[in-house]
């Protein structure tokens, strides 16, 4: 089945295995690892990955396979809050700004 912009929106985990190069069995373990990864199945028990589906998979590939985050670490880095990270960096610059000025006066 394809959507109006003729993007399909269903896929088999074959089509999702080719397209991520990852072999099917990757592809179910790490349903099983992550709460946050589950296709849905057709009536006749299929797994069916939509596009959300697929872009959490290659988050996850780049989380394992890029960046070389442990499986626990992964799972962490999806299910938690990301915001506070960015508070934290700009409290860092701003720190780090203030002691260059006190370096350079």
């Amino acid at each position: 089945m394809k959507s109006k912009s003729g993007e399909k929106l269903f896929y088999t985990i074959g089509e999702v295995s080719r397209l991520l190069k990852l072999k099917p069995y990757v592809l179910r373990f790490w349903e099983s690892e992550f709460e946050v990864l589950k296709p849905e199945k057709n009536k006749n028990g299929k797994r069916i990955y939509k596009s959300r589906d697929i872009e959490m998979l290659k988050s996850i590939k780049s989380l394992l396979y890029e960046k070389k985050y442990t499986i626990a670490g992964a799972r962490k880095f999806l299910t938690r809050d990301h915001s506070s990270e960015l508070v934290d960096y700009k409290y860092v610059q701003t720190e780090l700004n203030d002691i260059l000025n006190i370096l350079i006066n």
